[in-house]
């Protein structure tokens, strides 16, 4: 019986400014750093901008090919932060590590001031989760600036995107939507070559749906950009890991990591271009197997 091949993922190569990221032939480790007080996946513990800035060096030291750099919290059920607090927590850490590594930093925000400021302070990237559905001139501001917009599908917001998740076709739909969002993207002046689509894992979706869209990743082929996902601790991974009628196990635990690397594997097997993760070390050690299985002969 012949073996059969895992779905081949789409090359790309996403070249802008002094950086080069060949996707396809490699995965590319995107390490979060979260300066927050209210972070589902760490407690808040980088929301000082020392131990922020101490962290995302200890990431690109463990091979994040990326930094993203939040100053909001996106889980569920989380409450807004205004323009100027955004902006004082992650300022100073871009500042500070644009001027210290040579990887590209992400600027995870949806508000277009904030993103600004982190341009000019040498964020490269903009990750927007309402795919600029939530500020006009997020768009523009991309493509003025020449960067790489990463677009994720969310329903609704995150205080009311976990409210019963309901699809027709998930895969379907969030298909559509993302289709939609590059468009919008395009027609804001920004490159196709410089968007990235993201189905936003756990972002108003059920565990059913979380499972759905990692293994059917090679179905977003069809947009024609490179594919992100952000499994990494999500409520869905510590759901299937608990025991029965327990309550939640820490995000942060051995059980919740292994479950987040199996996760991993699975989208990069079937299409991922591009992993969004808390632990870039282990990460780094589960993609190098996946990426030589996926070029292997058969």
């Amino acid at each position: 019986m012949s073996g059969s091949q895992a779905p081949a993922r789409r090359p790309y190569t996403l070249a802008w400014d002094k950086f080069q990221l060949g996707l396809g032939e490699r995965t590319c480790v995107m390490g979060i750093v979260n300066i927050t007080p209210d972070s589902f996946s760490d407690g808040g513990r980088f929301y000082d901008t020392n131990a922020a800035i101490d962290h995302g060096l200890a990431l690109v030291a463990a091979g994040a090919d990326m930094l993203d750099i939040g100053g909001e919290s996106t889980r569920p059920f989380a409450e807004p932060v205004d323009e100027a607090e955004e902006t004082r927590r992650v300022i100073p850490v871009i500042r500070a590590l644009a001027g210290q590594i040579s990887v590209p930093i992400s600027i995870d925000t949806t508000k277009a001031a904030v993103a600004a400021k982190a341009l000019d302070a040498g964020a490269r990237v903009i990750n927007d989760v309402s795919a600029l559905r939530m500020d006009a001139d997020m768009g523009p501001l991309a493509a003025r600036a020449g960067v790489p917009l990463i677009v994720m599908h969310m329903l609704g917001t995150p205080r009311t995107m976990q409210s019963n998740p309901t699809y027709t076709d998930v895969v379907g739909e969030i298909r559509t939507f993302l289709a939609a969002a590059i468009q919008r993207a395009v027609d804001s002046g920004i490159h196709r070559g410089r968007v990235v689509a993201d189905p936003g894992i756990g972002f108003g979706k059920t565990l059913g749906h979380n499972l759905e869209l990692i293994r059917r990743m090679s179905d977003f082929n069809d947009l024609g950009v490179p594919l992100l996902i952000g499994p990494s601790r999500k409520a869905f991974i510590r759901q299937l890991l608990k025991p029965a009628d327990a309550p939640d196990i820490a995000a942060d635990s051995d059980a919740v990591e292994i479950g987040t690397q199996a996760a991993i594997a699975a989208a990069v097997l079937n299409g991922a271009h591009i992993v969004r993760v808390h632990n870039v070390a282990n990460t780094r050690k589960t993609v190098a197997i996946i990426d030589a299985l996926g070029h292997a002969a058969t």
